[in-house]
């Protein structure tokens, strides 16, 4: 299986990565993307994914670092194009729950990315919390340019989700779909296409039960996928096979 998103510069991954990589292994996951959130973040991934063949990176900024950090489009197309295991554009895109940063910078930060992404024909990957009017008329202006969009972690509304779908977007489930009070996100799950979902952890953050509350790390996606699996009615095995293929078509290229 693969974890579409976690952040392994952040502690305690980071410093125990020897271990962490070998317990994702001992549960099947073949690839491991790190997620850059600021230009620190992106300078510890590009030592990251040399450490262990599975692990792959992103280049982009967290809208909670947009008004400490910016990088221009070329900025993150160079980036971008540096390495072949950086695959993807992000985390990006707007969270008006926290306003960590001021909403203007990350409109202007998240249009940045989304223009890179469009350049480099790779995924963006895309965060948002309570900003769903805000996030699809963004996504929505650059609908004819052949963007390739990840929502990760998704918490929206199932009219956003379907909003969404109408721009060939696919989804990314966490460790929340385990939470005896996600009934709502657990229902828009049930109803996604199967070939637009993926899984993630977001470790260390978010740990699925029953490890809830605990520091989260890649290995514990064995029971997203479970729980995932037991929303669709199918096999474990079956939804890891799609979701493993979601995962390698969208970033195919």
């Amino acid at each position: 299986m693969i974890d579409s998103h976690c952040h392994l510069d952040h502690e305690p991954l980071i410093s125990d990565l020897k271990n962490v990589i070998q317990r994702s292994k001992d549960i099947g996951i073949e690839k491991l993307l790190t997620i850059s959130t600021s230009i620190d973040s992106f300078s510890k991934i590009k030592q990251l994914i040399d450490k262990d063949k599975i692990i792959y990176g992103t280049v982009g900024i967290h809208p909670h670092e947009s008004d400490k950090n910016f990088l221009t489009s070329k900025q993150l197309v160079q980036s971008f194009l540096e390495n072949k295991k950086i695959i993807g554009i992000g985390e990006t895109g707007l969270d008006f729950y926290y306003n960590n940063s001021d909403r203007i910078k990350q409109i202007s930060s998240f249009r940045v990315h989304i223009e890179a992404s469009i350049e480099t024909k790779s995924p963006l990957i895309v965060h948002s919390r309570n900003a769903e009017k805000e996030t699809y008329e963004i996504l929505n202006s650059y609908r004819n340019d052949d963007l390739k969009i990840l929502m990760h972690c998704f918490t929206g509304s199932k009219e956003f989700s379907e909003k969404l779908l109408q721009l060939n977007s696919y989804f990314s489930a966490s460790g929340i779909i385990t939470f005896k009070n996600s009934i709502d996100l657990q229902d828009t799950f049930k109803s996604l296409p199967l070939e637009k979902i993926l899984i993630e952890t977001d470790s260390p953050f978010l740990a699925p039960v029953p490890n809830r509350g605990k520091k989260n790390e890649p290995s514990f996606i064995d029971f997203t996928a479970a729980k995932l699996a037991e929303i669709r009615e199918i096999s474990k095995s079956k939804l890891i096979e799609i979701t493993t293929n979601n995962f390698n078509k969208l970033f195919s290229s």
